[in-house]
């Protein structure tokens, strides 16, 4: 199913035979939900129209046209039911489909429901949903909030975006990532890209765009009212965690308001055979949101307002931990069709505060005791999206956002201490980072076999903060700082770089079963505010700069340029011509080069081994090549339907400065999976691949780590309004390190060593939820 592109294609005499076959059914008022389109996420628990299918046309001039036709189970009579689903369906009279390439590009992936399901069973951290995805791989040490990776590209090189909005990191350690600020089971849609990306998707960015978005509000039919909801409670064995969520929705015709909330937690997990405990690996967190939506005819707003409480999650990879951090947030939308085209408007404010210190793992905190770390963070932006439609076969996409972030970060006096007082540290004294882009995205299907994309984007980027201060501007213990202090401060730092964007893709869909799409694209990323305002050069004040979990002090450049990355890359899609889609394969080889990427040098050595290092920019390279594929194996009454599905990684970078691997490069990967669907039941068999990780980025001394396989089990149940589902993961209980974990630095004070970062033991899996 697709979106019509142009109600113009549709001759008038295919409305008129539309109105007459499914008048009989129409009733006087369609309830609907404000999301049309159908996505790889919808899961069983979120269909209300059991018995019923539903269509959507569009007619000429905008007109939206709502149609349902009724299903019985053995009988002829209508199902009655108080809320509709609404599809969207092509009825031109084109024979071959016509996707978009802006907003359906062959490099976009989603998770399937069975991946989905087992990734949500395993981790409250929403990252994980993306883990078999072409191109994906993840890096941190909380396990509520992973950085994604996108070919290579780390963290603010992806476009993470939730809801719309673009979220930066609040902390000098990014524990408080933009995924972090929705749990898994409130997404629902999640969509990769990975390489080649349309300007509409997002700029200042060069890896990627990570999107997820909770549903859209439903509403009940005229006349009736609507109220569904969801529970869920989660057991996980291996640091004995355990979690629920749930949500309820109240809807009339008109007016919708949904209340969801979740809570996880977890003590430190276990590595496999023979690693013992990982320490700072413990978490507690609290989610709750509002959701109001109103809609008539073709127009929708919704509001959001939310918060997220996190009293503590510890970093196994930094000196810190996170002992809170409460997000407060509105969100709105409004989608709506008109003559000319379409139109979407979002705006957003949020506050996040967050304060970090040592948990009990290592060592505590009081009054004389750890090293308080304290951020303000406010957020607040817009983003405008119009699709206007040219000609038959010809859109046109225009877009306007801003983003203001607004930051404080300050340490307080440590009572009694001589190198943290007796003053306040100020790290980022009322910094700000304001973002101002512009986009044109020009779409044209030139046969039903041919179509190409060109886009242009401007980002506009402006940078600031004030004065800053060490804990002592006299004490011998803090002369390094001091001395820095007033270098930077004696220096003008407003800064605003001026950035283009261009994308040019084509597709060509040679054959039924063959099509081919490539392009290229200029992508452009500013410093963030740490990479360019970060100003201590002491051992402690710059170890605690870095979201590398390294262990490595970090300083800022305020001379910083903005990376521009220029990619080139081409999918080849085969797939199964006919509507069953028995099998399908995807192979994508990239190439980016980057001008000005933001690496390091070594600035010297401390005492500890670990080194002192500056941003820099540096020209660097990135290639590689992601394949995905599935095979379905059976498809029969008596045995269901049987699939193996597979995914393929392989990525090297390179600095063409010091000759080192870039950081964060996973080695050779891959997934291979079969699961089965009989009835209520759904199975799954997972084996994860990786290689040894023998290129790394020796400025940062980044551990090698070794190869490793992991077999992983889950399987749910699905009776009347209960699903089950139970899941074994590392079933062998295979001892491993994370290739992109970084340093154990928590686990140091224990075992007397630093090694690298153990990923997690076995784990038995339990889920019980009821939909209603």
């Amino acid at each position: 199913m697709i979106t019509l592109l142009n109600p113009r294609r549709v001759p008038a005499w295919a409305w008129v035979i539309a109105t007459a076959c499914v008048a009989p059914y129409t009733p006087h008022a369609l309830g609907q939900t404000a999301s049309q389109t159908s996505t790889p996420t919808s899961s069983p628990a979120s269909s209300q129209t059991s018995g019923q299918t539903t269509a959507q046309t569009s007619a000429p001039g905008g007109v939206t046209t709502q149609v349902a036709s009724a299903q019985t189970s053995g009988s002829s009579h209508p199902v009655s039911n108080p809320v509709v689903t609404l599809p969207r369906l092509d009825i031109s009279t084109n024979e071959e489909e016509e996707t978009s390439l802006s907003d359906a590009p062959l490099t976009a992936s989603s998770p399937d429901a069975s991946s989905l399901r087992m990734s949500r069973l395993s981790s409250p951290d929403a990252s994980s949903l993306f883990r078999n995805q072409p191109g994906f791989s993840s890096y941190g040490g909380g396990r509520l909030a992973n950085l994604p990776v996108l070919n290579g590209m780390a963290d603010d090189r992806v476009a993470t975006i939730v809801d719309g909005v673009r979220i930066a990191p609040a902390c000098p350690n990014h524990m408080n990532p933009a995924l972090s600020y929705i749990d898994p089971d409130s997404v629902k849609t999640a969509t990769s890209i990975a390489g080649l990306t349309p300007v509409s998707t997002g700029g200042d960015s060069i890896g990627g765009t990570i999107d997820v978005e909770r549903a859209d509000p439903r509403f009940a039919r005229k006349g009736k009212i609507l109220v569904t909801g969801r529970v869920r409670g989660t057991y996980r064995s291996n640091g004995a965690g355990y979690g629920a969520s749930g949500a309820m929705t109240v809807a009339n015709h008109l007016l919708s308001i949904r209340y969801e909330a979740s809570y996880d937690q977890s003590s430190n997990y276990q590595g496999g055979a023979g690693m013992g405990t990982v320490h700072s690996t413990s978490y507690l967190t609290y989610n709750h949101a509002v959701t109001v939506g109103l809609h008539k005819d073709n127009h929708l707003l919704s509001v959001t307002v939310g918060q997220q409480d996190t009293p503590r999650e510890a970093f196994a990879n930094q000196y810190m931990d996170m002992t809170n951090n409460r997000s407060t947030f509105v969100n709105g939308k409004y989608t709506g069709s008109f003559d000319w085209g379409e139109l979407e408007a979002r705006g957003y404010w949020q506050r996040i505060t967050h304060a970090m210190d040592m948990l009990a793992d290592k060592g505590g905190h009081s009054a004389t005791t750890g090293m308080p770390m304290n951020n303000d963070s406010r957020l607040a932006g817009y983003s405008l999206k119009a699709t206007i439609p040219l000609a038959p076969a010809h859109t046109l996409k225009l877009g306007s956002s801003f983003d203001h972030a607004g930051l404080n970060d300050w340490w307080p006096a440590l009572q009694g201490s001589m190198m943290m007082g007796p003053n306040t540290y100020h790290n980022i004294n009322n910094g700000h980072r304001d973002r101002l882009g512009h986009y044109a995205e020009w779409e044209a299907h030139w046969t039903p076999r041919v179509s190409t994309l060109l886009g242009f984007r401007n980002d506009l980027i402006m940078m600031n903060t004030g004065d800053v201060a060490p804990y002592s501007w006299t004490g011998m213990m803090n002369m390094t700082d001091a001395m820095a202090a007033r270098a930077f401060n004696a220096r003008n730092r407003g800064r605003t770089d001026v950035n283009f964007d261009v994308t040019a893709m084509a597709r060509w869909q040679m054959t039924d079963s063959l099509t081919i799409e490539g392009g290229y694209a200029r992508k452009s990323r500013a410093p963030n505010l740490y990479e360019r305002y970060a100003w201590g050069m002491g051992s402690m004040s710059s170890s605690m700069i870095g979201w590398f979990g390294d262990g490595n002090g970090y300083v800022g450049n305020m001379d910083l340029k903005s990376e521009i990355a220029n990619t080139a890359s081409f999918t080849l899609d085969w797939h199964d011509p006919t509507a069953a889609g028995r099998w399908g394969l995807k192979v994508q080889p990239y190439y980016s080069y980057i001008h000005n990427y933001i690496n390091v040098v070594q600035l010297r050595t401390f005492t500890n081994g670990h080194h002192l290092l500056q941003f820099a920019n540096h020209n660097a390279q990135t290639y590689g090549i992601n394949a995905s594929g599935h095979y379905t194996l059976w498809n029969t009454p008596r045995f269901g339907k049987g699939e193996v599905t597979g995914v393929l990684n392989w990525v090297r970078g390179q600095d063409d400065v010091t000759h080192s691997g870039l950081y964060h490069m996973m080695p050779l990967n891959g997934t291979v999976a079969v699961h089965e669907t009989v009835g209520p039941w759904t199975g799954r068999v997972e084996m994860n691949f990786v290689k040894p990780k023998d290129t790394v980025d020796w400025l940062r001394g980044e551990p090698r780590t070794a190869g490793y396989a992991l077999l992983n089990l889950g399987g749910s149940y699905t009776w009347k309004m209960l699903t089950l589902d139970a899941g074994i993961d590392n079933v062998l209980n295979q001892p491993y390190y994370l290739p992109l974990g970084g340093l154990s630095l928590g686990d140091t004070r224990y075992i007397g060593t630093t090694r690298a970062l153990p990923g997690m033991g076995r784990s038995f899996n339990l889920s019980l939820s009821a939909s209603f």
